[in-house]
Parts: C-alpha cells; structure tokens; sequence
C-alpha cells in the first residue's frame, strides 16, 4: 500500500503505480485513433454518449492546435483541455518567433514535459490522459502519441483508449504505408467498427485529416455518413 499513495515513490520493482492508475483512465476514455497515409495524416475519435440529453455538438474530442496540427484525446477531459491550451499557446509562441511552426516534434515534446514534470513532484497527480497529435510540418505528415509518463513516440498508425488492442488488430493487418486519404479513413472507420461486439452499439465518429499544402479539414457528419455507407 505505502507505494502507491505518493507520485514520488518507486516500487521495489521500479514501478510508479500513480502513473499506471493513469493509463487505467484512459483506458475507460473514448476510443481515438491516427493513421498516416501518402501525403497526409487522418484522425478518427469514437463518441461515447453517455446520456440522449447531452447536446452531442459539444462533444467535440479532436481539437485543432493550429490550422496544420491537430490532437484527439482519450482519458479525462478536463485534463486534455490544459494540456490543449498549452500546446496552443506554444505554437503561436513558435510562431511569433521563428514566422511558422517549424516541427511538430518540438511541439509534442512541450506537452510531454508538462506531463512528465507531473510524475516528479510531491503534491500532485500525473495527467489522466493521452494524446494524438497529427499535422504536417517541414518534414511532411507526421503523428505522434503521448501518454500519463510524458513518453512519445512517432508512428504510421496509433490507437488510444477503450478499444485499442482490437483496434490495433485490424491496423497492423491492414494498414498499408501508400494509402490514400480516403483508403486511410475507411480503414479507420472499419476498425474502430470491428471493436464492437455489437455493431448497433457503434456511433458514426468525428474524422478530421490534413493534406500537404492544405489546411486541416474536420469532416461533416453528412460526409462521414457517406463513407460508413
């Protein structure tokens, strides 16, 4: 009991056990997935209704942090919402000062220190959430994912959340690095589908994506109808 009651204490086997009842948050989040494909980056969020009175246009899990970066999150929300505003306030900070936002890396590792920061220090709890990060910079389409410990990771393709192994499953069968934009949303949508035991259970989700040389373009409900069709 005396390890995990303090951030600051390891376990004899070198565990933070604050940091895993983190992970165990997100896991009960929203499932959120990214997935790279030839010239862009495409992020696709399960929506969790919890009750038919919430006004579901207020449930908005992928949030834009520039017009070429964007984040969906899974865990508790009133946590991503900080973390959120941070990565805002350090894009235009980036932008003030080198005329346009140089690396999305640079970015991803600003939020990951905040996180991390919360894992060091008596007082307080880490960050109950994860995040995706998805846009295009100098370097081309670029996704990253960042969890409770501050640890990042860039991939092709990365899921959070409720269902990720299944998720995760059809992904690593399926996924193929020539994508298209449409091919890659798609498979999203397929394998965010396939979570579910009962399909009649599942919600059409909120789909945003960017392309090289355009600006990020969140998806309509109507547009993404269509290709669940």
């Amino acid at each position: 009991m005396a390890y995990d009651r303090a951030i600051t204490v390891f376990s004899p086997d070198g565990r933070l056990f604050q940091v895993e009842y983190a992970r165990e948050a997100i896991k009960k989040g929203s499932t959120a997935l990214g997935i790279r494909f030839k010239n862009g980056v495409v992020l696709i969020s399960d929506k969790k209704v919890r009750s038919r009175l919430v006004e579901q246009n207020s449930m908005e899990k992928i949030q834009l942090i520039d017009d070429y970066v964007s984040t969906v999150t899974s865990g508790l929300v009133a946590d991503a919402r900080i973390l959120i505003d941070l990565a805002r306030i350090s894009v235009q900070q980036e932008k003030i000062t080198y005329g346009s936002l140089v690396n999305i890396e640079n970015l991803v590792k600003k939020v990951a220190d905040q996180m991390q920061q919360y894992t060091q220090y008596g007082g307080v709890r880490p960050y109950g959430v994860a995040m995706i990060f998805a846009g295009v910079d100098s370097i081309g389409p670029r996704l990253f994912d960042c969890d409770p410990a501050g640890t990042i990771n860039e991939y092709k393709a990365v899921v959070i959340g409720e269902f990720r192994n299944q998720v995760l499953e059809t992904l690593e069968k399926e996924y193929k690095e020539d994508l298209s934009e449409k091919e890659a949303v798609a498979l999203g949508i397929k394998a965010l589908k396939n979570a579910y035991e009962d399909p009649s259970e599942f919600r059409v989700p909120e789909v945003a994506s960017i392309v090289e040389g355009s600006k990020f373009k969140i998806f309509s409900k109507e547009e993404v109808e269509k290709l669940l069709q």
